[in-house]
């Protein structure tokens, strides 16, 4: 391969690399199974080695995937949290065995192995045997805050379970946070009945349950906990990682009791091979095993690469592989609207289940596989992602095959079906659809939208089985002695509700235009159209141009707008709304001759007297900015309790703070 080919693979590589990284670490949401990603990995190490002139410091082989998001503030680990190498074979494991040999010129090394819990990892700070604060792994330099979701768990112990003497005065401890398979069903079938997406699996649930704003919604979710090694300490040492989980478990941390000291690399072989099959017995994931030099001065010997240790590997098994028909196919709408071909095939044994369906992703993909109804598919089944079709065994054709055809409407209420931008995925963005009704109610009543209080989930989900509500403009026909019928509500609880959506019509247009759901558009672009064309009425009128050049609009979102307005069904719901006597109009225009007219300002930390729904909304009404970061163009930042970087950064760019009660008298609110 020449050197301009190589740069191209090279390149193309780490595009795809970091694309599904962010897939799997930030969105909860992998597209591959493990064994493609490492394929993708190993090609991309290969020719980092064949061309190392190309080698530079951000590459994916050089650095640690981050599962960071900017809801959270980040947290420095006192040692680095790195990732490890994988292998699928065992004679990859002995190529492991051989290096870390040579480097130690050791005939035989002991190692430690154990599960692969597939979950989250995490890292736990105890300073005098109290809990401190936890985190992500992130970019193995840092994490997110996630203290208070991990006080949570009752597995993580609040403080150290032994006597004074043994215990360090800091330790770093880590482990894998996880959703057992008995929780994660449940979880599942809930969110099925409440019309939200489904988890693929156990660990993008807890990754998902995590990374949740309110502690009291991530205990609901029943998370635990495995702790399998720590970093940094203080005030006491070690000889052997089998003695660190010794201790660990003396002082009442959850060690897993499938971990075992194996005097040479064969019996750790043979003791990763013995999981293969029986690991289905357990209420637990595990996607392999792991292989741990036991001794920590070894360990510490072997050192490590910028993004992983030496003196670790982690043995993957291979992923489950059968063939089966493929029978049908059946588009599936999901509570976005979009649509997903879904295989329906003989059933299969694999990986410990039965399995008759699965996902096809996209009408790309059935074209990448060349794949029709009636072939002879394999499918893969890796950890415990969904099965996937990932051939097609074409010699086996008879010819009696059918092509997939894309459909025209939705499956479920008959809407002409939109294309995305890309191309890749089709879409109901009908008001009206059954499959997606629940979801959009509940949307179209949040606090955000509608602020239609006491319309949650499961009451919403009495009044769709009913028949109450088939589409967001029933809400507002709703009548009392209706609602007397069902379970759960009172006189008065009826009256409050009936209160509560006559509040509602007459909410700023910028809350109605949110609700509405157009794909794309949050609170910002809804303030945006509110404020810019006034009415329902003009916004349904503007072209894709007028839409485009507006900023923060863009392309994409201007479409999706476009298209709303002109999707017969919901201008029909619209209608309703109207006749219904919901406001489309805004009430008043935005003042521009105020104290903070002009200004762009930034709200950090909580507050007392404002929700920060309302802080902002009162931002732009008085003709002010409300920007989401700190710039040099911020013109004041609103400072509540427990402010996050953003105040750190106001006060390095010299940006004016001040307090709510001090917002609250420049504004004249008392």
């Amino acid at each position: 391969m020449d050197r301009a080919k190589a740069k191209k693979n090279i390149d193309r590589l780490r595009k795809e690399i970091r694309k599904h990284n962010g897939l799997y670490y930030r969105d909860n949401s992998p597209k591959i199974s493990d064994a493609e990603y490492d394929r993708l990995f190993e090609k991309l190490k290969d020719l980092e080695h064949e061309f190392p002139e190309f080698i530079t410091p951000d590459s994916p082989t050089r650095s640690v995937g981050s599962d960071a998001v900017d809801s959270f503030k980040s947290i420095r680990h006192v040692s680095q949290m790195l990732s490890m190498d994988n292998t699928y074979s065992p004679d990859e494991i002995r190529s492991f065995d051989e290096r870390v040999r040579k480097n130690l010129k050791a005939k035989d090394v002991e190692y430690a192995v154990e599960l692969k819990i597939d979950g989250v990892s995490v890292n736990l700070t105890y300073r005098d045997g109290m809990f401190l604060s936890g985190a992500t792994r992130g970019d193995g330099q840092k994490g997110d805050d996630i203290t208070k979701n991990l006080r949570t768990i009752r597995q993580i112990p609040a403080s150290f379970k032994c006597t004074k003497d043994m215990i360090p005065n800091l330790i770093e401890i880590r482990g894998e946070a996880y959703m057992p398979r008995k929780k994660f069903s449940g979880l599942n079938g809930q969110r099925e009945k409440d019309g939200q997406a489904l988890f693929a699996n156990p660990r993008n649930a807890c990754a998902g349950s995590l990374k949740l704003l309110d502690p009291r919604e991530v205990a609901k979710r029943k998370l635990s906990m495995f702790v399998w090694g720590i970093g940094h300490v203080e005030g006491m040492k070690f000889k052997k990682h089998s003695d660190v989980m010794d201790y660990l478990r003396t002082a009442g941390f959850n060690v897993n009791p499938h971990f075992k000291v194996c005097p040479d690399i064969e019996d750790a072989i043979k003791y990763c091979r013995s999981w293969r099959d029986k690991r289905q017995g357990l209420d637990y994931d595990t996607d392999g095993m792991v292989i741990k030099v036991n001794s920590l001065g070894a360990q510490n010997d072997l050192g490590a690469t910028s993004r992983a240790p030496r003196w670790i590997i982690a043995y993957k098994f291979p992923a489950e592989r059968a063939v089966t028909k493929l029978l049908d196919v059946r588009f599936q709408i999901g509570r976005t609207g979009a649509i997903t071909p879904v295989a329906i095939m003989k059933p299969v044994r694999i990986s410990g289940s039965t399995v008759s369906r699965s996902t096809l992703h996209n009408f790309d993909e059935i074209q990448r596989l060349g794949v029709k109804i009636g072939d002879y598919v394999t499918i893969e089944k890796s950890g415990e992602i969904i099965p996937k079709v990932i051939s097609v065994i074409k010699e086996k054709r008879s010819g009696l095959e059918k092509d997939i055809k894309a459909p025209v409407k939705c499956p479920s209420c008959g809407s002409r079906l939109h294309r995305d931008t890309d191309g890749v995925l089709l879409r109901c963005d009908s008001m009206a659809c059954r499959a997606q009704i629940k979801q959009k109610i509940i949307h179209f009543a949040s606090r955000n939208a509608m602020d239609i209080k006491g319309m949650g989930t499961s009451i919403t989900d009495m009044f769709v089985e009913k028949g109450l509500i088939n589409d967001i403009s029933d809400i507002y026909r709703l009548k009392k002695e209706d609602i007397l019928k069902l379970e759960r509500f009172a006189q008065k609880s009826a009256d409050n509700l009936i209160k509560a959506i006559e509040k509602s019509k007459s909410n700023d247009l910028h809350r109605l235009v949110f609700g509405l759901g157009i794909r794309h558009v949050g609170t910002k672009a809804a303030w945006i159209l509110a404020n810019r064309y006034g009415s329902i009425e003009a916004i349904k009128m503007a072209g894709i141009d007028d839409l485009e050049a507006i900023q923060d609009i863009g392309a994409v979102m201007a479409e999706s707008i476009y298209e709303f307005f002109r999707t017969k069904e919901n201008v029909g719901v619209l209608d309703s709304l109207k006749r219904s006597g919901v406001s489309m109009e805004m009430e008043k225009a935005v003042s521009k001759d105020t104290a903070i007219s002009g200004k762009t300002i930034v709200v950090t930390g909580s507050l007392e007297f404002f929700t920060r729904q309302e802080i902002e909304d009162v931002i732009i009404r008085m003709g002010a900015k409300a920007s989401s970061s700190v710039s040099r163009n911020t013109d004041l930042v609103v400072k509540g309790k427990d402010p996050g970087t953003k105040l750190k950064k106001a006060l390095s760019l010299g940006v004016k703070i001040i307090d709510e009660d001090e917002f609250k008298r420049i504004i004249g609110v008392k």
